[in-house]
C-alpha cells in the first residue's frame, strides 16, 4: 500500500495556487495595525439582505447566539430580510472548516484539528471579518479565512494557508468544509452535470444530489478533474471519498430551504468536490459541504482559494424546473468578474 501511495502521489493533476507573502489575501501575516481584535468570540456584519453571524471557535450561550457549540466556527447564522430564521443548525454553523488531512488514519482530534486549535476574530472593515489560526499542534498548518459581505446579497470566503512543517506523508493535504443546515425541506441538493448510471452521454444536465447515509453516494467531483488521491483503507472519513456516479459541468451546487436558495460557487481552476450528507448536523438536518485539496505542498509556500456563497428568496411553491431557472439566473449574475 505504501508503495502504491507513492507512485500514485506522482501523477497528480493541477495546481493549487501558491502566493508568496507580497501577494497574501487575508491577513494571515499582518502586524495588528491592519485590523482590530474582536472583544467577543463573533461578530455581527450586515449588508443589504443579509446579516451574517461569523464566530471563532469557542462556545457562546447569550442573547445572539444562543448553545452555540465549541469547536463550530464561520458563519453562526445567516439570515434575510426575507427569511428571519437562521439558515444553519444554532449549535453548529456554516463554512466552517472541518479537517485537515492526507488520507491516513488519526486520532478524531487530529482530523478535526481546527476544531481544537484557537482561532482569533479579526474585524478589518464594517463588511469583512478575518478567522486566523496559528500553526496548528499535529498538522503544522497556518490559515486565515476572510468572510466578506459583497453587494448583491453574497458572501466571499477567501481561505489562505501556509503549512509549517512536512507532516504530509501522502503527497497531498485535503482540507473540508462543512455547513450544517437547519431542518430544511428537501436535503438535497441540485447542480449541472452528469450520472454516469443513468445516462450514455456527456451532454451535461441538471442532476439532484441524493445521498442515502452518511459517506454513501456523498461526493460529486468535476467532469474535468481526473486526479487520484491515495489514502488508506482505513481512512475514518467517509465523506471524504465516498464518490458518487455524479460530476459536476459547472462548479457551484445549490439547496433550498424555507423559501431561499442557498447557492455555493466556486473558481473552476480550485477543482472543488462537492460533498454532501443526509445528516451531518442531526436527524433531518444535511451537511452542504465541499473539499479542496493541495498536491505535494511546500513548506512556507502561501496556497489560496475564494469561494462565494448567495443566498435569496425563491419562490419554492413552482415546479422545480422553474426554481431551477431562478437559481440559473443567480448563477450567471455571479460570473462577471470572479475569475
Amino acid at each position: 500500500m505504501k508503495k502504491l501511495i507513492h507512485l500514485l502521489s506522482l501523477v497528480f493533476a493541477g495546481t493549487c495556487n501558491p502566493l508568496w507573502a507580497t501577494d497574501q489575501l487575508t491577513s494571515i501575516r499582518d502586524t495588528e495595525s491592519s485590523y482590530q481584535t474582536a472583544e467577543k468570540p463573533y461578530h455581527i456584519l450586515r449588508r443589504g439582505d443579509l446579516e451574517a453571524i461569523i464566530v471563532d471557535n469557542r462556545a457562546v450561550d447569550d442573547e445572539v447566539l444562543p448553545g452555540h457549540a465549541a469547536g463550530y466556527h464561520g458563519l453562526a447564522a445567516l439570515r434575510h430580510t426575507q427569511q428571519k430564521r437562521n439558515l444553519y443548525v444554532p449549535a453548529y454553523g456554516g463554512l466552517n472548516f472541518e479537517h485537515i488531512h492526507d488520507g491516513r488514519k488519526q486520532e478524531r482530534d487530529i482530523l478535526f484539528e481546527p476544531r481544537q486549535h484557537p482561532m482569533q476574530l479579526r474585524i478589518i472593515n464594517k463588511h469583512t471579518v478575518d478567522l486566523y489560526q496559528a500553526p496548528t499542534p499535529f498538522w503544522g498548518m497556518e490559515s486565515c479565512m476572510r468572510y466578506e459581505l459583497l453587494p448583491d446579497n453574497v458572501v466571499e470566503m477567501t481561505f489562505e494557508c501556509i503549512p509549517r512543517r512536512d507532516t504530509f506523508k501522502t503527497g497531498y493535504c485535503g482540507l473540508f468544509w462543512a455547513s450544517y443546515i437547519h431542518l430544511p425541506e428537501s436535503l438535497d441538493i441540485h447542480f449541472i452535470g452528469m450520472d454516469s448510471k443513468t445516462s450514455e452521454s456527456r451532454d451535461p444536465t441538471w442532476q439532484r444530489g441524493v445521498t442515502p447515509s452518511h459517506g454513501t453516494l456523498a461526493t460529486h467531483r468535476s467532469m474535468e478533474d481526473p486526479r487520484v488521491f491515495p489514502h488508506y483503507d482505513d481512512f475514518p472519513l467517509s465523506l471524504v471519498y465516498g464518490f458518487s456516479h455524479q460530476r459536476y459541468a459547472q462548479p457551484w451546487y445549490a439547496g433550498i430551504c424555507r423559501g431561499m436558495a442557498l447557492l455555493q460557487t466556486f473558481k473552476p481552476k480550485d477543482r472543488i468536490w462537492i460533498t454532501q450528507s443526509p445528516s451531518g448536523g442531526g436527524e433531518g438536518c444535511p451537511a452542504w459541504d465541499f473539499q479542496w485539496f493541495i498536491p505535494h505542498p511546500r513548506i512556507g509556500n502561501h496556497y489560496h482559494f475564494k469561494m462565494r456563497v448567495a443566498y435569496f428568496p425563491i419562490d419554492d411553491t413552482q415546479v422545480l424546473s422553474k426554481v431551477r431557472e431562478t437559481i440559473l439566473e443567480r448563477v450567471n449574475t455571479l460570473s462577471p468578474g470572479w475569475d
